[in-house]
C-alpha cells in the first residue's frame, strides 16, 4: 500500500510541477535481497577460540558492511546464509553515471526504477571487487572452502510469468517474450535467445532444400544408372586388406551404391552453393535484428569499458582504472602451446583413423556373417561413435587448457578473459570436431596406393579405400552419427542431471517449508516487496534457490558453443548431408524450450549482464561462413563424383563418341576402375592363395578404383584431366560464392533505416530534456539567493556565464 500510494503521489507531483521532478529521488519498492552468500559453520572452534576460516569469514562480511552493504545472516544446519543488499545510494550514483558518460548516457531514463536485474548486476561488481586486508578476494576465499557458494535470487513474480509464457513445452510454436527475457535476465541471455530464434528461423528455408535434394536423389533412385551397374555388375574386386579378406563381387555393394547416389548427385552442387549464401544472408539479416532490439533496449550505443569504469567507481570512489597490457613473451607462450595443444589433437584424430584401418581386418574374420559381410561399413560407424566418445573427454580437457592459457595472458578484464576463453575453446572444439571430418572428406581412398604399392599403417595395416561408387557416403556417416548422437545424447544430459539434482534435493527445502507452513503474515504472501517477510520465509526462498543446478560465468557460454558448433556442422560439410540443416531445425525447436526451462526452473538465476552483441561469436560465425565456402567447393571438387561424372559424360562416354544424348552414363563405373593382374611378382607379394578364391574359382585379375595404366600401373591421361578439372572446379566455385557473398553483404544493411531514424528521435528527446534542465536550474540559480544555490548546485554564474 505504501509502495503503491507514494508512487502516486510522485506522479502527480510530477503532473504538476513538471520543472522539479528531476530533483526527486525516484522511489522504487524495496526488495527483499539481491545476493545470496552461503559459508560454513566453524564446528572446529574449541571454546571462544575461531578458526582462520570463520576469521576470513567475518572479515569479509565486515569489508561489505564497510561499503554499506546490508547483510543479513541467518543460519541453518551446519551452513550460514548471508543475504546481501545494496543501498539505493549505490544505485542513484550509478544511474547519475550513466547520465554524465559519453557512451552509456541514455541507455536508461533517468526517472526509471532501476530494475532487479541492475540491482543484482552491481552487487555482482562490488561482491567480486571486495578484498580483505591481504588481498584476497571471493575467489580465492571459495577455494580455501571460506565460503561455499554464492547465487542472485530468482524472483518468485517475473520467474511464475515467464514459467506461464516462456519456459514450457506448450509454448514451443509461440513468439518468445525476449524483453521480458532481457528484463530478468540481462541483455546477454536475451541476445542468445534471440539469435538462438533467428538461426531457428533461417533454418526453415535451409532444411526445405536440403528435402528437395533427398528427395531428388529418392525420386531417381531405381532408375539410376550408375546404381543398375553396380547392382548388375559381373566385375570382381580386389581384397580390402591383407590376409584375411577375399576378393569380392562389386554387386555385393548394392546398397551401399544407393546411399551414396541418394546423397551425392547433380542437385548437391546447387544446394552447397545455396547455403553458402544462406549463411552470409543469415548474419547480415541477423546484424540487422540484433540492432533493432539493441535499439529499443537503449543499448544500441552501450560501450563495454565505461560500464566498468561505472561500476569500478560505484564500488570504490578512488579505484584506478586497470591499464591495457600487452607481452609480446606471453603471446609468444601462448601461441606455442596452443599450437601444441592443436598437434596433439590432431594426433587424436589419426589415432581415430587407425584405429579403423585396424578394425575393419579384425571385423572381416569375426564370427557373425553380417559384419563380415559389411567389415568396412561397420569400422566406419565404430569409429564414428569413438569419434563422439572423445569428444566428449577432450571437451573437459580443452576447457581445462583454454583456461590455464587464459590465466597466463594475464587479460585485463573478465570480458576480455571471456573473448580469449571463447578463441581458444572453439578453435580447440572445432579441430576435435573435424580433424576425423577432413582426413575422410581430403585424404580417405587417394593415399592408400594400389595393388603391389600399398601404402601401410606401421608396415601392416593397409589404408582404407573408398567405394567405386564415391567417397562421399564415408561422411555422411561420420556426420550423421556425430550429430546425432551430440544433439540427442548432450540434451538428455543437459536436462535430467539438473531435473534429478533437483527432485533428490527438494526435500531439504520442503522441511523449511513445513515449518513455516503456518505463518499467515500478510507480508510473507506479498510478492510486490514492500514489506520484507519473516526470515523462515526468507531462509525458505534461499533453500530453494540453493538447492537449483549451480550456474557460472561459463553457463551461457556452453549454450552459444552448443550451437555455434552446430552451425558449423550444417554448413562447412552441408553437400555431404544435405539432411543436416533438417536436423539442427527439430534439435533447436526443442533446444530453446529446454534451456528456458532449465533457466527458470532448475538452474540458479543468471547474473544479468548488459551488452548490446553476441560478442566475439559474431567474428567467428563470419569466419565459418568464409570456411563453409572452402570446404563445400572441395567436398564437390575432390570428394564428390561429380567432376568424373561431367568429363565422362561430354568427353568420355558413349555420348561424346556417338553424339546420341542417350543413356550417356553407361559404363562409368567401369571406366573409374583399374585392373591388377594378379599373376604378377608385386601384385601376388600383397595377397595370399586364399584370398584370390570365389566360389571355389581362382581369380586372376581384380579391379580397384583409380585411374591406372593396366601394364605398369601409371597414371593415365584421364587422371591428370579430372585433376585439371577439380582444381579449375574449386577456384571456380569459391570465386563465385566470395562474389556473391559480397554482393548479399553489400545488398543487406546493418542497421535498418526504421533504427536509424528512432535513433535520431532518441537523441533528440534526450538533447531537448537536458537543454530543458539546464534551463530550469539556471532559472533557479538567478531567483534563489547565492548561499542557496551554492551549496547545492555550485557558484551562481553570471548572467554573461549563463548566456553562454
Amino acid at each position: 500500500m505504501f509502495c503503491r500510494k507514494a508512487k502516486e503521489d510522485i506522479e502527480l507531483f510530477d503532473r504538476d510541477f513538471p520543472q522539479k521532478s528531476p530533483l526527486l529521488p525516484v522511489l522504487a519498492p524495496q526488495k527483499s535481497y539481491d545476493y545470496v552468500l552461503v559459508g560454513h559453520k566453524d564446528e572446529e572452534a574449541e571454546g571462544d577460540k575461531e578458526t582462520q576460516r570463520t576469521i576470513k569469514q567475518k572479515a569479509f562480511i565486515e569489508m561489505l558492511r564497510k561499503k554499506n552493504i546490508k547483510v543479513l545472516e541467518i543460519p541453518h544446519d551446519d551452513k550460514l546464509f548471508y543475504g546481501l543488499r545494496a543501498p539505493n545510494e549505490v544505485f542513484e550514483d550509478y544511474k547519475y553515471l550513466l547520465k554524465v558518460s559519453d557512451a552509456c548516457n541514455w541507455i536508461e531514463e533517468p526517472k526509471a526504477v532501476v530494475p532487479q536485474s541492475t540491482r543484482i548486476r552491481i552487487v555482482h561488481h562490488i561482491l567480486h571487487h571486495t578484498y580483505l586486508d591481504n588481498g584476497e578476494d571471493l575467489h580465492e576465499l571459495l577455494k580455501q572452502h571460506v565460503f561455499e557458494t554464492f547465487f542472485c535470487l530468482h524472483e518468485k513474480k517475473a520467474q511464475k510469468e515467464l514459467r506461464t509464457n516462456w519456459a514450457r513445452w506448450s509454448s514451443l510454436f509461440i513468439r518468445q517474450p525476449f524483453s521480458e527475457v532481457k528484463a530478468y535476465f540481462g541483455e546477454k541471455v536475451a541476445l542468445y535467445y534471440l539469435w538462438l530464434d533467428w538461426y531457428t528461423k533461417l533454418l526453415v528455408p535451409a532444411a526445405v532444400l536440403g528435402m528437395l535434394v533427398f528427395l531428388y536423389g529418392l525420386a531417381f533412385f531405381n532408375s539410376n544408372p550408375l546404381i543398375k551397374e553396380v547392382c548388375e555388375s559381373d566385375i570382381i574386386m580386389c581384397p580390402r586388406c591383407d590376409k584375411r579378406c577375399p576378393v569380392w563381387n562389386l554387386s555385393d555393394t548394392c546398397a551401399y551404391a544407393k546411399v551414396s547416389h541418394l546423397f551425392d548427385n547433380e542437385a548437391t552442387v546447387a544446394f552447397a552453393m545455396s547455403m553458402a549464401i544462406w549463411a552470409t544472408l543469415f548474419l547480415e539479416l541477423w546484424k540487422r535484428q540484433r540492432a533493432k532490439h539493441v535499439s529499443k533496449w537503449k543499448v544500441y550505443d552501450w560501450c563495454e569499458e565505461e560500464e566498468e569504469l561505472i561500476l569500478d567507481i560505484v564500488n570504490d570512489q578512488d579505484c584506478k582504472p586497470k591499464h591495457f597490457r600487452h607481452s609480446y613473451l606471453r603471446s609468444m607462450l601462448v601461441l606455442i602451446l596452443v599450437t601444441l595443444m592443436l598437434v596433439v589433437i590432431i594426433g587424436i584424430a589419426h589415432a581415430i583413423v587407425v584405429f579403423r584401418v585396424v578394425a575393419a581386418p579384425l571385423l572381416s574374420e569375426g564370427s557373425w556373417e553380417f559384419i563380415r559381410d559389411h567389415a568396412n561399413t561397420v569400422a566406419v560407424l565404430l569409429g564414428a561413435v569413438l569419434h563422439y566418445l572423445t569428444i566428449q573427454i577432450m571437451t573437459r580437457v580443452n576447457r581445462w587448457v583454454a583456461l590455464k592459457l587464459c590465466d597466463l595472458e594475464k587479460t585485463r578484464s573478465s570480458t576480455a578473459t571471456e573473448r580469449s576463453f571463447t578463441v581458444k575453446m572453439f578453435t580447440f572444439q572445432f579441430f576435435t570436431l573435424f580433424s576425423s571430418l577432413f582426413y575422410v572428406a581430403f585424404f580417405m581412398g587417394r593415399i592408400n596406393g594400389y595393388p603391389g604399392s600399398y601404402v601401410r599403417v606401421a608396415g601392416r595395416w593397409r589404408l582404407e579405400e573408398c567405394h567405386p561408387s564415391g567417397c562421399l557416403t564415408d561422411l555422411f556417416i561420420q556426420m550423421a552419427v556425430v550429430m546425432v548422437l551430440k544433439q540427442t545424447l548432450n540434451n538428455v544430459f543437459e536436462f535430467i542431471v539438473p531435473w534429478c539434482k533437483q527432485f533428490f534435493l527438494r526435500r531439504k527445502a520442503k522441511r523449511m517449508e513445513r515449518k513455516c507452513g503456518h505463518c499467515y503474515r500478510k507480508t510473507c504472501r506479498d510478492e510486490s516487496g514492500c514489506v520484507e517477510p519473516c526470515d523462515v520465509c526468507k531462509l525458505r526462498n534461499w533453500l530453494l534457490n540453493y538447492h537449483l543446478a549451480d550456474t557460472n560465468a561459463f553457463s551461457l557460454f556452453n549454450e552459444f558453443l552448443e550451437m555455434v558448433v552446430q552451425f558449423s556442422f550444417t554448413t562447412i560439410f552441408v553437400a555431404a548431408f544435405p539432411l543436416a540443416p533438417l536436423l539442427a531445425l527439430l534439435n533447436n525447436i526443442f533446444e530453446i524450450r529446454l534451456d528456458a526451462i532449465k533457466m527458470i526452473s532448475l538452474e540458479r538465476r543468471l547474473v544479468p549482464k548488459k551488452t548490446n552483441d553476441i560478442g566475439i561469436w559474431t567474428n567467428v560465425l563470419e569466419a565459418i561462413g568464409v570456411l563453409a565456402v572452402i570446404a563445400n567447393g572441395l567436398v564437390i571438387g575432390i570428394s564428390s563424383d561429380f567432376i568424373p561424372r561431367l568429363l565422362y559424360r561430354y568427353y568420355y562416354g558413349p555420348c561424346a563418341v556417338s553424339g546420341v544424348y542417350t543413356n550417356c552414363m553407361k559404363g562409368y563405373i567401369r571406366n573409374t576402375l583399374s585392373t591388377a593382374n594378379l599373376n604378377e611378382t608385386l601384385v601376388r607379394k600383397d595377397f595370399i592363395t586364399a584370398q584370390l578364391m570365389t566360389d571355389g574359382l581362382n581369380v586372376t585379375q581384380c579391379s580397384y578404383r583409380d585411374y591406372r595404366h593396366h601394364e605398369d600401373y601409371t597414371l593415365t591421361s584421364q587422371f591428370w584431366l579430372i585433376l585439371a578439372v577439380r582444381f579449375a572446379f574449386i577456384i571456380l566455385f569459391e570465386h563465385v560464392l566470395v562474389v556473391c557473398k559480397f554482393i548479399a553483404a553489400w545488398f543487406v544493411p546493418n542497421n535498418p533505416l526504421q533504427v536509424k531514424n528512432q535513433r535520431l528521435l532518441d537523441k533528440q528527446k534526450r538533447l531537448k530534456e537536458e537543454l530543458r534542465q539546464r534551463r530550469s536550474r539556471t532559472t533557479a540559480g538567478v531567483n534563489t539567493p547565492r548561499s542557496q544555490t551554492s551549496s547545492q548546485w555550485g557558484p551562481v554564474a553570471e548572467p554573461e556565464e549563463l548566456i553562454w
